[in-house]
């Protein structure tokens, strides 16, 4: 056996210092088009200090904020005050707020047309004018009256034994209509008119894009309530009910691979309108009468070239990667946001990005 000492250990090291001098000097990330990009964030409530640690270890810079619980037990003449606290505590931990989800005030009454809707239309409305003055831009949210994204089962098994959700609308029959009973999609068009046409003009006034969620999954009814906002079509038909730059998308990508749609064409119609704020990156498997969340590498769509498409048609907005499978060491008490699975995803992403040379933030 050969013996070396550490004479001969100095000498090889000088040696490849050496030759480590004439290499070329090589970048920690591939140069990408200077000019903004994507910017890459992940979902978070107020007091999550130590997700948000996490995300910005991650090197994810912006965030989605729940803030409707905040904004639920403040006066509207508060509503300043509040937000502006929850954009401070992000703030100090390096992390801007792109926009918020799931409605900025309690909505229900909203979408299911109750009594009491115009009260949290006026509550709305002032949320719209309070997170613009605070800087936040965009609000994403949903009409899934009744009921929000469901599954029928979020302990399924995937890849490696991690949990993931799944939908089957056998499943969902079997439990019969919620306790609002049959609920018309006509009943829901006129309920988001009415909302549409009250909002949007604050919305447009204060410069506040509104990003419209599709219904999760994209299938009507379900469960005895009417859902609309299942294929492009309709989703055409509600940014016509009030025409404005401030009417728009949030695409969540997978809900549109489950209404069977082009997912590559729509993303690209969409960006180059204008009509995308806000992303919601992920995959399934199946369609709107069953179907199961996959990791974000191992789904049937070509996530490469969806980033690709948003990136070069403009789409310059916050991506989230929603709905991860819950890894090994954590907890499944929060299906599809437990954090392993997202750090796995970020990183995937950000791969493909510096692959594909395009730029993000």
């Amino acid at each position: 056996m050969p013996r070396f000492t550490r004479r001969d250990c100095v000498k090889g090291t000088a040696g490849l210092l050496t030759a480590g001098a004439a290499l070329p000097a090589v970048s920690a990330r591939p140069s990408a088009p200077k000019g903004p990009g994507i910017k890459f964030c992940e979902i978070f409530n107020p007091g999550e200090v130590d997700r948000l640690k996490l995300a910005k270890q991650m090197g994810v810079n912006h965030a989605i904020a729940g803030v409707s619980g905040a904004l639920s037990r403040a006066r509207r003449e508060d509503y300043v005050s509040v937000l502006t606290k929850i954009k401070d505590d992000f703030a100090a931990q390096g992390i801007t707020i792109a926009g918020v989800e799931s409605h900025p005030v309690p909505a229900e009454k909203i979408k299911l047309g109750l009594e009491g809707r115009d009260e949290e239309i006026e509550n709305y409305k002032a949320a719209i004018v309070a997170l613009k003055k605070v800087g936040v831009p965009m609000i994403c949210y949903n009409f899934m009256a009744g009921l929000g994204w469901y599954r029928t089962n979020t302990k399924k098994q995937a890849r490696g034994g991690a949990l993931t959700s799944e939908f089957d609308n056998a499943e969902a029959l079997k439990l019969g209509p919620t306790r609002w009973g049959e609920i018309s999609e006509e009943k829901i068009w006129s309920n988001i008119e009415y909302f549409l046409k009250a909002v949007m003009p604050v919305a447009d006034e204060a410069g506040m894009q509104m990003a419209l969620h599709p219904d999760d999954p994209p299938l009507s009814p379900l469960r005895g309530i009417g859902r609309i906002l299942i294929s492009a079509r309709n989703y055409e038909r509600v940014m016509d009910i009030v025409p404005s730059k401030m009417n728009g998308v949030t695409f969540c990508q997978a809900n549109f691979v489950a209404m069977k749609e082009d997912v590559y064409a729509l993303a690209k119609k969409w960006c180059q309108r204008r009509k995308v704020f806000f992303v919601h990156f992920r995959d399934i498997e199946g369609d709107a009468s069953h179907l199961t969340e996959t990791f974000h590498d191992n789904g049937p769509t070509d996530m490469a070239r969806m980033l690709k498409i948003y990136s070069e048609n403009g789409f310059t907005g916050p991506m989230r990667p929603d709905h991860a499978p819950t890894m090994q060491g954590e907890q499944n008490d929060r299906p599809g946001y437990a954090m392993t699975g997202k750090v796995f995803a970020f990183g995937y992403m950000k791969g493909v990005l510096d692959g594909l040379r395009l730029p993000y933030e």
